[in-house]
């Protein structure tokens, strides 16, 4: 016959450390809440336990509440980046981490949405703060959002890093590009690039950019349909010199007929 939770519980209160690193793959909520009372119980066991994605969200509070565990940054990382941790319990915790601990957590998939959010808040404030060669890091290996604030930062060196970053997204490249506050060396990186500069609506934002480069602007003209270059060329926003260019493409469509407009992407 299996043994009793409430046995296995008395058990847990006052086991070895050998059979504490059995019991610390029990299901049973009443036997994880006697381990947190054995003295045996150190930072290394906790933190093999807190490794469990499974463990019930009132446990991990239940760690949180106990201050003698949460002086121990190994146990504090582990609580804020659990994702059954509650808001209540995670995001106070945020604050507390180091800047490449709330990277990773940003780039776990089981992180809540809310706690991935705030953990990337954290990390865009304290930008002004670090140094280039982690500013460097953070462009390779930031999140989307981390990333597009780094790339609207406009530093030489860490623009084409976030360009090039895998989890920077067309979304947030829009973000970026909506902005007019931006460094000149932006919107002309983005421009040039292999990848970003090849999408339609990033074109578009492109073209509606003062900062564009006029030669990268013309380029794309061609490619953009005339319903979007008839709505470009009444923009309040665009100079009357690109207008005049928006409107002689326009122009050379519509002589061109049909066909043609279809090829150059009408």
């Amino acid at each position: 016959m299996a043994e009793r939770a409430s046995t296995r519980a008395e058990r847990a209160r006052a086991a070895s450390r050998d059979e504490l690193r059995v019991l610390l793959h029990d299901k049973s909520h009443e036997v994880l809440a006697a381990l947190l009372e054995n003295p045996v119980l150190d930072e290394a066991l906790l933190c093999l336990l807190l490794e469990r994605k499974d463990l019930p969200g009132d446990f991990l509070g239940e760690v949180a509440r106990r201050k003698e565990w949460m002086r121990s940054y190994r146990v504090k990382v582990r609580v804020a980046g659990h994702p059954h941790s509650s808001r209540l319990v995670a995001l106070p915790l945020l604050r507390q981490l180091f800047l490449f601990d709330l990277v990773n957590l940003t780039l776990q998939p089981a992180t809540p949405a809310e706690i991935r959010r705030v953990a990337e808040d954290v990390i865009v404030n304290r930008l002004p703060q670090l140094a280039l060669g982690q500013r460097l890091t953070l462009a390779r290996r930031g999140s989307a959002r981390v990333a597009a604030a780094l790339l609207a930062e406009g530093h030489q060196r860490v623009v084409p890093l976030a360009l090039d970053n895998a989890f920077l997204t067309e979304s947030q490249v829009l973000k970026v590009l909506a902005r007019e506050d931006l460094p000149t060396i932006v919107p002309a990186s983005v421009a040039r690039h292999r990848k970003w500069s090849c999408l339609y609506n990033v074109r578009m934002a492109l073209v509606r950019h003062p900062l564009t480069p006029l030669a990268r602007v013309l380029a794309f003209l061609p490619d953009l349909t005339l319903r979007d270059l008839d709505e470009l060329s009444g923009a309040r926003s665009l100079s009357r010199n690109l207008k005049n260019y928006i409107l002689a493409e326009v122009a050379l469509r519509r002589r061109a007929g049909p066909q043609a407009a279809r090829r150059r992407g009408a």
